[in-house]
């Protein structure tokens, strides 16, 4: 029922029943980057939004970060999303120890956290009348050119005047470097229990696999594909480029062929700040748009 009301509100906007489920998702990436990008997530590094994104990522962190995002979609008040994360290394590396064998030490990030990065992340979507929260917890670690991750957060449904559901969702994700600083391998599954919102219809949240690649042509140059499969839905593609003129300017493309949507965005960094501007373009609800601010600070090191 909770779904319903979610889908009902943008049918009438003249969407159809899946293309409108996938629009109100809130489900599973986070940060104006990932946005600009086509959605796609799963094989971005040096972002905190990993915590959200694909918790491996997290994995090489090696400073502590937190960031702030506000998303709004369609134009419409009802439809706005705040998001809170933060990340912190665990340990320090100072040796190789720890490397897969055969990997060189510059390759292997022997600087990557000893016992890993944990992150925390926060999120609020909807309104009065409707609203989704998750609260979250995720770990990632890195060794050698492989990282791990994992995620349990509770996730709240609220509907006016039907009162709110709460359940429990854990999350397992993975990072490869086929090959190291130019290709990278992404993956994530979300929702892997398969958690039960309300026993009505036995509606659940939705399990999704996302896997992706990422293609570094340069040190400018970032090619980005991904296919998401939700296990109700049809697989939707999505792909997205990264360009850097200069190391503080960021412009950013992308596509996703089953929401039908064009992003496109802009990411300045200077020193420990970084900020994120996204918009996406839909062509049956129109206008969504996304900022996120980045700080990132030293840790004492023993």
């Amino acid at each position: 029922m909770v779904k319903l009301y979610a889908v009902s509100y943008l049918l009438c906007l003249g969407a159809g029943v899946h293309e409108a489920q996938a629009q109100a998702s809130t489900l599973g990436t986070g940060g104006a980057r990932a946005a600009g990008l086509g959605q796609v997530s799963t094989v971005l590094e040096n972002d905190v939004w990993a915590a959200t994104n694909n918790s491996a990522a997290l994995g090489v962190l090696t400073r502590p970060m937190v960031g702030f995002g506000a998303a709004n979609k369609f134009l419409l008040p009802s439809l706005n999303t705040a998001s809170v994360v933060a990340a912190v290394p665990l340990g320090h590396r100072a040796t190789a120890a720890g490397s897969a064998a055969g990997v060189p030490a510059v390759v292997a990030a022997a600087d990557a956290p000893r016992f890993g990065v944990v992150g925390v992340m926060a999120q609020r979507f909807g309104g009065k009348l409707y609203a989704e929260q998750a609260l979250g917890v995720a770990y990632g670690y890195q060794l050698g050119t492989v990282r791990v991750g994992a995620r349990v957060e509770v996730l709240q449904t609220s509907l006016e005047g039907l009162g709110s559901r709460r359940t429990v969702a854990a999350s397992l994700a993975g990072q490869a470097d086929i090959i190291p600083r130019k290709l990278t391998f992404g993956a994530t599954l979300y929702n892997l229990n398969q958690a039960r919102l309300a026993p009505y219809q036995d509606e659940r949240v939705p399990t999704v696999l996302r896997a992706g690649l990422g293609w570094r042509t340069s040190e400018k140059v970032l090619v980005l594909v991904e296919t998401e499969k939700d296990v109700e839905q049809d697989a939707n593609f999505k792909a997205g480029l990264e360009y850097r003129p200069v190391p503080v300017l960021a412009l950013r493309g992308g596509l996703a062929t089953r929401t039908h949507q064009t992003t496109g965005g802009v990411g300045f960094k200077s020193g420990v700040f970084q900020v994120d501007y996204a918009a996406a373009w839909q062509q049956a609800l129109g206008l969504s748009q996304q900022v996120s601010i980045a700080l990132q600070w030293e840790q004492k090191q023993p």
